[in-house]
This record gives structure tokens, C-alpha cells and sequence, in this order.
């Protein structure tokens, strides 16, 4: 369990795009990203106004992108809070270990798709604001 993780280490990853004239087409394959995904899920017909996530993961390391449409990412360090607007299919947030995030303002028709670490585990989450701050510690 890593808890000095800070916004600092999080990234945005442009994934290959080959672009055609019949559409384009995006790869996620062993070395693109710094883990290898154990769970792959999607986030869709989210209504207007609702929000996603409100948790932070132990261990875990997530990957997400806008596969359609927009969302924001609001992530907080324990200390420092920073949004993230993702809105095109071949850039992905990597968020690693002991960041909180809460996914807010879907566009209609946003599809958000997470690459995980690992396998849904619920004592591997801390769902409560305030206990993530003790984690922190």
C-alpha cells in the first residue's frame, strides 16, 4: 500500500491512433500501460447531473477513458485536488494507488471505459471521504 502517491503522479497516456478514412482505430496492448488489467468495465446512461466513483483504491491502479463523449475527474491527494476533462477516445487517465476520484458532468451519451489492476475486491476501496485522509496520514 503506497499512500504518498500525490496528483503529481498522475498521467495522461495517448494511446496508438490510426486514423483511416473509414474511422479511426485505438490499440491498448501490453506496453502501454504500467500495469497489466485484470478487470475491464464501462460507465454508460449515467443521467444528468449524477456522479460516479467517490472512492479511493488500496492497491489498485485504474485507467479510464472517454470512449465517447466527455466527463470530468475530480482527484484529490489527501492535500491537493486537481480536475481532469477527458473527451477523446485515444487519451486515458492513468490514476495510480491512494488518489480519490469522482466522476461528474457526463455529457449525454458518454461511455467511460476503466482498465483495472485487478479484480473487484471491496476491501481494497475506502469509500469514505474521511477515512481516505487517514489513510493518507
Amino acid at each position: 500500500m503506497k499512500n504518498n502517491i500525490t496528483i503529481n503522479d498522475l498521467q495522461i497516456i495517448s494511446l496508438p491512433r490510426i486514423e483511416d478514412r473509414r474511422g479511426n482505430l485505438s490499440v491498448i496492448e501490453k506496453d502501454i500501460l504500467p500495469f497489466e488489467f485484470k478487470r475491464v468495465y464501462y460507465l454508460y446512461d449515467v443521467p444528468g447531473g449524477a456522479e460516479r466513483g467517490g472512492h479511493a483504491h488500496k492497491n489498485l491502479q485504474q485507467f479510464l477513458i472517454a470512449l465517447s463523449g466527455s466527463f470530468d475527474v475530480v482527484l484529490h491527494d489527501g492535500k491537493d485536488e486537481t480536475t481532469v476533462a477527458l473527451n477523446l477516445p485515444h487519451k486515458g487517465l492513468l490514476i495510480p494507488t491512494g488518489i480519490w476520484r469522482e466522476l461528474k458532468n457526463f455529457s449525454s451519451g458518454a461511455v467511460c471505459l476503466v482498465l483495472a489492476s485487478d479484480v473487484y475486491l471491496e476491501e481494497d476501496y475506502i469509500r469514505d471521504f474521511n477515512e481516505f485522509l487517514e489513510f493518507k496520514k
